[in-house]
């Protein structure tokens, strides 16, 4: 039995046909070898992915790879692409190499300890930026990277918002994005909390992207997510549904009449959401379906 290191290595000399130990490698030279190197990996987006770590790699954009495929890329940038691509062909997520991740026209910091921030979840902050919200005072329960936050503060006038999540790593970083995107201190913070443990006061907009994944669908997952994202930001328990069952039961001290509440959740949950924030005397429930007609986000109003 080969040892991973050893087999990523057959993988790597399969794929170039000119191996890259040459000192003359070009531009469309990498993309190609990078390419193969991820399809013969199973890599399915491989010349998506090539691309952008060859960008990543070299610090060159899409438009000067197109416009001038014959320039040649020095060692240490060729070195950088390779360990790249061992990485990529090894299923560490894309955004774990290069630490970015796009959402909502934003650029957001991302590592091993917080989900990596998916177009599925565009669809809860756009939801939310249907109704009015220029001055609220927004909670995010489960605040991860801080994208959803953030995002909705960026996009709004005179809001304010708080974030909550259990892992201190994860507050780290959605701190760090803060940061990056220039928010002052009285307008954002983050807290590690154990869902509302340390939230205060009351909220006009409520947000959460709670782990949802039932437990015994954990292992079947692509090994991107399965073997590289928090296991906490994953497990929603038996039946994927104890995180909305306690945050629900759990909000009534910090919400007000008219709170809205918008849950992301999974393809086969909008009715069983749906169901448990009526139970709990939430109104105007409602299902949102995604771009791929499944169902996404649950909202509704007390």
């Amino acid at each position: 039995m080969r040892e991973p290191g050893v087999q990523r290595q057959v993988i790597q000399t399969k794929a170039s046909p000119w191996g890259l130990k040459s000192s003359n490698m070009k531009y469309a030279e990498l993309y190609e070898y990078g390419k193969k190197t991820l399809e013969d990996a199973g890599i399915q987006e491989a010349s998506i992915d090539a691309r952008l770590l060859l960008e990543f790699a070299t610090g060159a954009d899409r438009t000067l790879l197109y416009a001038h495929p014959e320039t040649e890329v020095e060692e240490q940038k060729r070195a950088d692409f390779e360990s790249f691509l061992a990485k990529r062909a090894g299923r560490m997520p894309l955004q774990h190499i290069t630490r970015r991740q796009s959402f909502m026209g934003l650029t957001f910091l991302v590592n091993e300890n917080v989900l990596i921030p998916r177009q599925d979840t565009e669809i809860l902050v756009e939801e939310v930026m249907r109704e009015p919200f220029d001055g609220c005072r927004i909670l995010d329960i489960c605040s991860g990277s801080g994208c959803i936050l953030l995002s909705l503060l960026r996009y709004s006038n005179d809001t304010t918002g708080v974030g909550l999540d259990i892992s201190e790593k994860a507050v780290e970083i959605a701190k760090e994005n803060a940061k990056l995107l220039e928010f002052e201190e009285d307008r954002v913070s983050f807290l590690k909390s154990d869902l509302l443990e340390k939230a205060e006061g009351i909220f006009d907009i409520v947000v959460a992207n709670p782990p949802y994944i039932k437990t015994d669908v954990i292992e079947t997952l692509m090994p991107e997510v399965r073997d590289h994202e928090p296991i906490l930001a994953l497990d929603g328990g038996e039946d994927g549904l104890l995180f909305y069952k306690k945050i629900i039961k759990d909000l009534p001290p910090y919400v007000r009449k008219g709170t809205r509440i918008y849950f992301e959740i999974g393809y086969d949950q909008g009715q069983e959401v749906k169901a448990l924030m009526e139970e709990a005397g939430i109104s105007c429930v409602e299902i949102i379906k995604d771009y791929a007609g499944l169902d996404r986000v649950v909202f509704g109003e007390y």
